[in-house]
């Protein structure tokens, strides 16, 4: 999962830099283009139908917003995101795949107790995935030295098991607070920024403000979607993980009860 975890955070990076660099160039095609783009005998139609096929391209309105809404905490921002789901994602996959069938597991375990007796049930668990396969390990490790130390085997585990999927968790709930904390800076230093303009004008009008404002205003909104992106996957991942501890506890009360009739039968 670490590499998993490596190789997503990488590959984040890497887009991001093309992103950077596919913008610098658009920037400076744009800056160099300007001169021959001014056209005064352009046909207006023309112009509102290039303007409105521009609009139509929801990557460029995105990729214009960015720039507008300055390099550094925008680039901040976007990290944040970028990290956010890298955590997340690492966290999807391991609960995924910490999912398991207890009920199929426990006839499983069952039968080869029946059969093979303790080895043959540990063998079961063995070849099994999953959190609740080795909360049964440890529980059939341990079934030689009574019922009690089994129960407490089984507590004890389960509670390393759930600490293991709670792991990563913080960390997403980091960037959920980091992303809109710095759209909300960047809001607070693009008003300050319109309040020296005016400042230095010694008068308010709107066009004199409106860079600031518009920056503070677009550093907010991506913030905020930064914010609701990761909240979903944190949501997601909290009320799988409450599932799975609800499994495990189940399955280990049944794994009890399983132990208690095979130590009576014998």
């Amino acid at each position: 999962m670490k590499r998993l975890f490596a190789l997503i955070a990488v590959f984040g990076m890497l887009l991001f830099m093309a992103s950077n660099v596919v913008v610098a160039q658009d920037t400076t095609a744009t800056q160099a283009s300007a001169p021959s783009q001014v056209d005064i005998t352009a046909d207006p139609e023309e112009q509102a139908a290039a303007a409105a096929e521009e609009g139509k391209s929801f990557h460029s309105a995105i990729k214009q917003k960015f720039i507008e809404g300055g390099a550094g905490f925008m680039t901040s921002i976007l990290l944040s995101l970028i990290l956010g789901l890298a955590f997340a994602i690492e966290r999807v996959l391991y609960l995924n795949l910490a999912t398991s069938n207890t009920k199929k597991l426990l006839a499983k375990v069952e039968e080869a107790l029946e059969s093979g007796g303790v080895e043959a049930a540990k063998e079961v668990c063995r070849n099994t995935r999953g959190p609740v396969a080795s909360i049964f390990y440890q529980g059939l490790d341990r079934v030689d030295d009574g019922i009690d130390v089994v129960e407490k085997s089984i507590i004890s585990y389960g509670g390393v098991q759930a600490g293991l999927l709670d792991r990563g968790l913080s960390w997403i709930a980091l960037f959920i607070a980091l992303g809109p904390m710095l759209g909300f800076m960047g809001t607070v230093i693009g008003m300050i920024g319109a309040f020296d303009a005016i400042e230095i004008a010694g008068d308010i009008s709107p066009s004199l403000v409106a860079g600031g404002i518009k920056i503070a205003l677009i550093t907010t909104v991506f913030g905020l979607i930064v914010a609701i992106i990761l909240q979903i996957f944190y949501n997601y991942c909290v009320n799988k993980i409450d599932g799975i501890v609800n499994s495990m506890e189940d399955a280990s009360i049944s794994m009890l009860d399983i132990l208690i009739k095979h130590n009576l039968k014998k």
